[in-house]
């Protein structure tokens, strides 16, 4: 299995969650499969203790399933399943853009501009984990910027499945041009406080993301 590091930057379980979490998306446990805390825990070298707690946030999130006196086992991932988070984010990002132009003023939406500078600069420079992390860091300020904790707390409910599905697209250099121009082209109609070629150019950005996601998931598949 691919070696996961654990940052300390969360708690134990949210970093023991985040590994498993990366494994049932990408496969490496199949749908059926046992998942065994002992074996898991010494993998991991933790205690049972977080890998209980991250089963039972796997199990909200359904990617696990508990059947009583038998344990849990992986549901696995399906390309539905990510097509069905693209469409949902599509819809609920065109919904934030949209607030986004209606509420942020100008130093929010330069704040936005000079991050793009630097996702330019990740680009230009085939730093594929910092370009990661920065996309992430410019849906976010949308989020924020849509004055609503309601769409991030929605956006928050399924974003790891999205950072796990965009973590393994950003590994192809091909695609680094074309995930900057996407995100170029949102601002510029935030900038211009174009609603419609905002929620456009939102649009076209996740279906491309989607597209690219699933390309990847399927080379996975393979392996």
């Amino acid at each position: 299995m691919n070696e996961k590091i654990m940052t300390g930057e969360a708690s134990l379980a949210e970093e023991v969650t985040e590994v498993l979490r990366d494994r049932i998306i990408n496969g490496e446990y199949k749908m059926g499969e046992k998942l065994t805390e002992n074996k898991i825990a010494t993998d991991l070298k933790v205690s049972r203790t977080p890998v209980r707690d991250a089963f039972r946030q796997l199990v909200k999130e359904q990617l696990v399933e508990y059947v009583p006196n038998k344990g849990c086992f992986a549901r696995g991932f399906s390309r539905k399943d990510m097509s069905d988070i693209y469409a949902v984010r599509s819809e609920v990002e065109k919904l934030a853009v949209t607030w986004a132009i209606e509420n942020a003023d100008s130093d929010k939406i330069n704040a936005l501009r000079e991050h793009l500078e630097l996702m330019s600069f990740y680009t230009e420079n085939n730093m594929y984990e910092k370009l990661l992390a920065a996309n992430e860091v410019f849906h976010n300020m949308i989020y924020q910027m849509s004055g609503s904790r309601f769409i991030v707390q929605v956006l928050k409910s399924y974003q790891d499945y999205v950072h796990t599905a965009r973590k393994n697209t950003l590994k192809k250099e091909k695609n680094l041009p074309d995930i900057y121009k996407e995100h170029a082209q949102i601002y510029e109609a935030i900038a211009a406080r174009d609603v419609q070629r905002a929620r456009d150019a939102v649009a076209g950005h996740l279906e491309a993301s989607r597209k690219r996601a699933e390309e990847r998931w399927m080379e996975n598949k393979k392996k």
